[in-house]
C-alpha cells in the first residue's frame, strides 16, 4: 500500500520521474484531446523544475514537483478535510517552500504532502489522520504496468467500442522504450492524429519512432 503511512514504499526520485513521464505518455495516447487527460507531465514547468499533474476534473488533484534538491508531492481530495498545513509540512526542506505555500498549490489546497531528498529519502510531516486519501492517489506509483492498464481500461474504455488496452504495450512504456505506431495502436486502437501525439511526446520529452 502506498500512502503517507508507508512513504518508503514509493519509488526513488529517478524511478518516479521516469514513471511520471510514462503515465503522461500513456494518457496522451489514450486521450488525444488534452482536456480529457488524467495525467500530464511538463519537463519545463519552471527553471530547473519539472511538474507531474493528476487531475480528475472533479476536484481531486495531485502535483509532483521535481527539483535538483529532490521532489515534493501535494495531494488534494475534495471530499476530505484539509489538515493543518503547518503540521503536514513540518520538516519540509526550504527548497520546496515556494511551491507548497505559493501558487497553484495554495489555491488548490493540501490534504497530504510527502517529499524526497537524496540524503533522507521519502519523508512526511505530521500525519494526523490515517485516512487522508493518499492511498487513493498514490496507488498509481506502484511501478506495476497492470495497475495502469486496469485503471485506464475502466477510465477510458467504459461504454466505448475501443479494443482492450494491451498490457504488454503499457509495460513497454513503463520501460521507456521508444514509442512506435504499433505500440500506440495497441494502447488506443482508434488513434489517428499522429502529428498531435508527436508534439505531445516532444513536450513530455519521451523517445518515439513513427517510421
Amino acid at each position: 500500500m502506498l500512502s503517507t503511512l508507508n512513504p518508503t514504499a514509493l519509488p526513488d526520485i529517478d524511478a518516479l520521474r521516469r514513471l511520471c513521464q510514462s503515465l503522461a505518455v500513456l494518457d496522451a495516447v489514450n486521450a488525444p484531446e488534452p482536456e480529457y487527460r488524467y495525467y500530464t507531465y511538463n519537463p519545463a514547468w519552471d527553471e530547473s523544475e519539472e511538474l507531474f499533474e493528476m487531475a480528475d476534473g472533479e476536484g481531486d488533484q495531485m502535483l509532483v514537483l521535481f527539483r535538483p534538491e529532490g521532489c515534493v508531492i501535494n495531494g488534494f481530495l475534495a471530499d476530505y478535510d484539509q489538515p493543518d498545513k503547518a503540521q503536514v509540512t513540518r520538516g519540509l526542506p526550504d527548497a520546496f517552500d515556494e511551491f507548497m505555500f505559493g501558487e497553484p498549490v495554495n489555491s488548490i489546497g493540501t490534504t497530504f504532502c510527502l517529499w524526497y531528498t537524496p540524503a533522507h529519502g521519502w519523508q512526511t510531516g505530521v500525519v494526523e489522520n490515517e485516512d487522508d486519501g493518499s492511498e487513493e492517489l498514490l496507488f498509481i506509483f506502484d511501478q506495476q504496468p497492470a495497475t495502469y492498464t486496469e485503471w485506464a481500461t475502466e477510465y477510458y474504455l467504459d461504454e466505448t467500442d475501443r479494443q482492450p488496452i494491451a498490457a504488454d504495450a503499457v509495460a513497454a512504456i513503463y520501460r521507456h522504450e521508444s514509442l512506435t505506431k504499433d505500440t500506440a495502436l495497441a494502447i488506443n486502437s482508434e488513434l489517428e492524429d499522429w502529428a498531435e501525439l508527436e508534439a505531445d511526446l516532444q513536450g513530455i520529452g519521451y523517445p518515439y519512432n513513427f517510421g
